[in-house]
């Protein structure tokens, strides 16, 4: 006995030792996808108010990019792109799909889950979907194992602004109530976990989430796997548990970003204590800029122009964080244009996934994580919005914007407390070319002293328009696939 005891020991150490070493050919991953969250709305980039200071760490010890685009500044759109690879109107999708409208991601598409699940990853998505709430299109047909939240955005549920239910005349009242589903590993249809009607039951999401997430990792810690957290926060209606109401100066919005940084806290706490902090890449980011008109209720664009619902830089430009402390040894900021649909891309040269038979738009920056001095990945991208207009066009600091019509926020009293302002109309008459380096903001036009960038970002539009399509100019595009569909007669 004296002999067997450490022997045990000893074979364990190496077991376990060389599992791990086996296991850093597969990193975990997770990716922590934010609502309606905008550039300034982190200790980083210049929020007030309030404190991150667990995500500020993450970026002051990973690599924050500052020049980070989403293909379309709005819901489903902007969730396809990062789990495909894909602009969304290459798969038919604009928008924010609608509670049981029949539609929904097109399962011939291939999204990370799927590319993960097929080098043997567990995984797992965690809050909102919005990607189809028909049974057809939901998660654990798309690659998930298993499914713990809410089939749509947390607005789309038949309650008032004021947290009281809706009045029948109201555009509302049409709607299901809201549901919290859970579809666990090797079961087909879902369970409803809660039926959320009202702001209290809304106040328990980012807690739930958070619980789920970590129960996750801890089932994991001896495999690979992939988490997907999609926060309903900070989407309207917003709420905060408990615990952190009150906690800020900023009020409510405050409160709700105290409890995504606690839960982020959390999550990298779980991973430390199943020894998998270096080999899991957390990458933390948005769908889209802040629905600006909500006030108090909803974030900064970090001055950029305008928000959430168009193609100016305050609707498309995110915060996004990486932190791998295995590869990361130091905090590094990334001032190349990079994409929320690049993340697929990434992945994919990660793990060697060679497999995918369609064609994706994404562009890996992985050489940029791994090497501060590489070069840019992404040289150019297409500003698609509404069902297929392509309103920008950009190539490396240079953007042309196209004539178009869309909302604005300027000038515009904001709503306060819940409840949302009014937008106007804003038209694009004639073309707009701005230098992002020199005005991100988008104020100044210097389309005529620059006609040969003018020209190069022709030729980009000309592209997109035979690729893609565009409604505005009424072209068809060659290469667009088929929205997931069912007949719902």
């Amino acid at each position: 006995m004296i002999y067997r005891i450490p022997l045990l020991l000893l074979l364990s150490i190496l077991f376990n030792n060389a599992f791990a070493q086996k296991n850093l050919n597969k990193p975990n991953i997770i990716l922590v996808f934010m609502d309606d969250l905008g550039y300034g709305d982190l200790g980083v980039t210049g929020a007030l108010g309030y404190h991150t200071p667990v995500l500020d760490r993450m970026a002051n010890n990973g690599i924050r990019f500052t020049n980070f685009l989403v293909p379309q500044a709005v819901c489903s759109a902007s969730r396809s792109a990062l789990l495909t690879g894909n602009y969304p109107n290459r798969m038919g999708i604009s928008g924010a799909f609608m509670p049981s409208a029949g539609v929904g991601l097109n399962p011939d598409e291939i999204t990370m889950a799927e590319m993960l699940k097929s080098k043997g990853y567990s995984t797992q998505i965690i809050g909102k979907w919005h990607l189809g709430s028909e049974p057809e299109f939901l998660p654990t047909k798309q690659g998930f194992d298993s499914y713990y939240g809410i089939p749509y955005s947390n607005d789309m549920w038949p309650v008032g602004f004021d947290g009281k239910p809706a009045k029948p005349d109201s555009y509302v009242a049409k709607y299901p109530v809201l549901p919290l589903l859970e579809v666990k590993a090797g079961q087909n249809l879902p369970d409803t976990v809660m039926k959320i009607n009202n702001l209290e039951d809304q106040a328990v999401l980012t807690e739930n989430y958070t619980e789920k997430a970590v129960d996750f990792i801890n089932a994991n810690k001896n495999k690979p796997f992939f988490l997907y957290l999609a926060h309903s926060m900070t989407h309207v209606p917003i709420a905060a548990s408990k615990k952190f109401r009150g906690t800020s100066e900023q009020g409510l919005f405050g409160d709700v970003m105290h409890e995504i940084d606690d839960s982020m806290e959390q999550i990298l706490h779980a991973l430390k204590s199943n020894g998998l902090s270096d080999n899991t890449i957390v990458i933390f980011t948005s769908d889209n800029g802040p629905w600006l008109n909500f006030g108090n209720h909803n974030g900064s664009s970090g001055g950029f122009r305008e928000g959430k619902g168009a193609s100016w830089e305050g609707g498309q430009r995110v915060p996004c964080i990486i932190y791998w402390p295995d590869k990361i040894k130091e905090g590094r900021i990334n001032n190349n244009l990079t994409s929320s649909m690049d993340i697929f891309a990434t992945v994919a040269e990660l793990i060697d996934y060679k497999d995918n038979p369609n064609q994706i738009d994404g562009i890996s920056f992985l050489s940029q994580i791994k090497d501060p001095k590489s070069a840019a990945s992404r040289k150019s991208m297409y500003y698609y919005y509404n069902q297929n207009d392509l309103e920008a066009v950009r190539f490396e600091n240079w953007k042309l914007v196209l004539p178009h019509k869309s909302r604005s926020y300027e000038g515009i009293l904001p709503g306060n407390d819940g409840f949302g302002g009014n937008y106007k109309e804003h038209e694009v008459k004639t073309m707009e070319l701005y230098d992002l380096r020199r005005d991100p903001g988008e104020r100044y036009n210097v389309i005529e002293q620059n006609p040969e960038v003018l020209e190069k970002l022709l030729e980009i539009a000309d592209e997109a328009r035979r690729d893609l399509g565009d409604n505005l100019t009424k072209s068809e595009g060659q290469n667009r696939r088929p929205l997931g569909r069912i007949n719902k007669n």
